[in-house]
């Protein structure tokens, strides 16, 4: 058994739908959360830039005394993931695309045709593609960077006329012309409109990265015998701006059964 905090980040907001998933799964387990909300969009950064905010975070979350990261931001899972292992080597790492990459390759077949959205990083490195044909070679994939989704998500444009325009602009022609039944929201802020994408798409199905990497977090925890016996805990919740839209957005997130905030701080 371990007590210590388990570290989540991301460049905002859009990590919190992996806490939403993970306290729903394991409650005992503390939280320690960092959005780095003054600096995102992270997805159109230089990767040298993403690398170093990344570590600066982690540096902050390893002063907290945290067992594990998990990089709830695939653009920075995309860039940094092999570089934050090597330097934080003596805890895990959990980054999101592994465990979303075999949730495709377990679930899809080669009839399927899988679209994959994210971050123009995260798009120009083919991070999906490779995991995904890590495991399974034989898959149609095809991928699309949706750079405005952040931006107009951290400003809570949301279930609107503007977001649902912006969702049309960049796959109605992505999904037509390839043909797509399956879109994975590559991107930890996407299932923020991942409703908006059903109705719209209603015969698509969509995989969320946010829900497959809960699996990955609880099976590290029980094979490093490392799980948490508390029951009165406190997490904490920090962001580099502590704006209106962020604390709007987490109770709007709050709303749909996201529990265990009590305190938001700016470091």
């Amino acid at each position: 058994m371990d007590n210590r905090p388990i570290g989540f980040f991301d460049s905002g907001l859009g990590g919190l739908t992996c806490v939403m998933q993970f306290i729903k799964t394991f409650p005992h387990e503390k939280i320690i959360y960092f959005g780095d909300t003054a600096r995102t969009p992270y997805g159109s950064k230089a990767v040298s830039t993403i690398e170093r905010f990344s570590f600066e975070i982690a540096d902050f979350l390893m002063s907290k005394d945290v067992k594990m990261l998990v990089i709830a931001c695939n653009t920075i899972t995309s860039t940094c993931l092999d570089a934050l292992r090597e330097k934080y080597a003596h805890i895990p790492i959990i980054g999101i695309i592994d465990p979303a990459a075999k949730k495709v390759a377990e679930t899809c077949t080669k009839d399927n045709r899988i679209g994959i959205i994210g971050t123009k990083v995260t798009i120009e490195h083919k991070s999906y593609i490779k995991s995904i044909h890590s495991y399974c070679k034989d898959l149609n994939l095809y991928d699309k960077a949706c750079p405005i989704f952040v931006p107009l998500i951290e400003e809570g444009i949301i279930d609107n006329d503007i977001m649902n325009l912006s969702i049309k602009h960049y796959l109605d022609d992505f999904t037509e012309e390839n043909k797509l039944d399956t879109l994975v929201l590559g991107c930890t802020h996407y299932p923020l409109i991942m409703e908006n994408i059903r109705r719209l798409y209603p015969q698509m199905h969509v995989i969320n990265p946010s829900e497959e990497i809960v699996s990955s977090i609880g099976n590290t925890l029980l094979s490093m015998d490392i799980l948490s016996a508390q029951t009165d805990l406190e997490n904490e919740f920090y962001a580099s701006d502590l704006s209106e839209n962020f604390i709007e957005m987490i109770r709007t997130i709050s709303k749909n059964s996201l529990i265990g905030f009590k305190s938001f701080e700016i470091e």
